[in-house]
């Protein structure tokens, strides 16, 4: 079995991110609300407007995980999970978890307090994920959070 390699995003990944949250907006029913581009992206890369973690598996980007830095008024820094997806092909081998954990070492790397994210009501599969990872889980368009530290 190749390995999982769990490293930062670079430029050269931005063509398979890009292609990743198309296939999540498939899986969402949205395809249509995908407006940006890979050109954007690739910009908004290098103005550090967001930062990611990719999965590869066999020299293909196989899963990511897209935040930015966000700020709670009442707990200070914290990191917005944008999207978090794996590549139907490579779910059930772990490479979510290991994505969610190196997103998560990096709040605590940027001494974080919390992380936040947004999950459908319908996704079950993610929202057991989350409740897995003993996040809290809030109502309707389901807010996560996950303390860092108390």
């Amino acid at each position: 079995m190749a390995p999982i390699i769990i490293r930062k995003a670079n430029e050269g990944d931005i063509p398979a991110i890009f292609a990743l949250v198309e296939e999540l907006a498939l899986y969402e029913k949205a395809p249509d609300a995908v407006i940006t581009s890979e050109m954007i992206y690739l910009e908004d890369f290098r103005a550090g407007f967001f930062d990611a973690h990719v999965a590869e598996k066999d020299g293909t980007v196989a899963g990511m995980a897209l935040y930015y830095p966000a700020y709670s008024t009442w707990k200070g820094k914290m990191l917005y999970l944008e999207d978090f997806v794996v590549k139907s092909e490579y779910r059930r081998e772990g490479i979510g978890q290991m994505l969610f954990d190196a997103f998560l070492e990096e709040a605590v790397r940027r001494r974080c307090i919390m992380v936040k994210w947004q999950v459908l009501d319908w996704n079950e599969p993610a929202v057991r994920f989350y409740q897995k990872n003993k996040a809290i889980i809030e109502s309707e368009w389901w807010n996560g959070k996950l303390f860092l530290s108390e």
